[in-house]
């Protein structure tokens, strides 16, 4: 069983267009958020990557969009881990009305772990791999 880890969010006027509907890429500032906040809570620190030649970077997204969020809408940004590898973990993504989590905007992620200074794939450091270990139930 994997965790689903949810954010809460508000749609603001930045993130909309002139007629109050959320711009498309807005919602990929909404996903990045998500997955931020769901590797803090799991007590894995970015900033401490950093030191250590390490970021993380979307290489791939398939993204679907079901229906428009408005300005000032709640909203709840999912987090779902689904697999990963030696150097790249996915993760099922969806953005939902808060109130009744009618769905808004889905996406397929996978993020890869690379060396800061030289963009290349790299292990998870081990933090990465535990915590990906204990929330995701899989076969490897």
């Amino acid at each position: 069983m994997t965790n689903v880890f949810e954010l809460p969010l508000r749609v603001y006027i930045e993130d909309t267009d002139a007629g109050g509907i959320v711009f498309h890429a807005k919602y990929l500032h909404y996903m990045e958020r998500a997955r931020t906040e769901w590797v803090r809570s799991c007590g894995v620190g970015l900033r401490a990557g950093l030191v250590e030649n390490i970021s993380y970077v979307v290489s791939q997204m398939n993204i679907r969009y079901a229906r428009p969020a408005r300005l000032d809408d709640q909203l709840l940004v999912t987090s779902e881990p689904v697999g990963y590898g030696r150097a790249w973990m996915d993760l099922r993504q969806e953005v939902l009305m808060a109130e009744d989590r009618q769905l808004l905007c889905a996406a397929d992620v996978r993020v890869a772990c690379v060396a800061l200074d030289t963009g290349r794939p790299r292990r998870f450091p081990e933090s990465m791999q535990h915590m990906l270990k204990k929330h995701i139930q899989i076969e490897q």
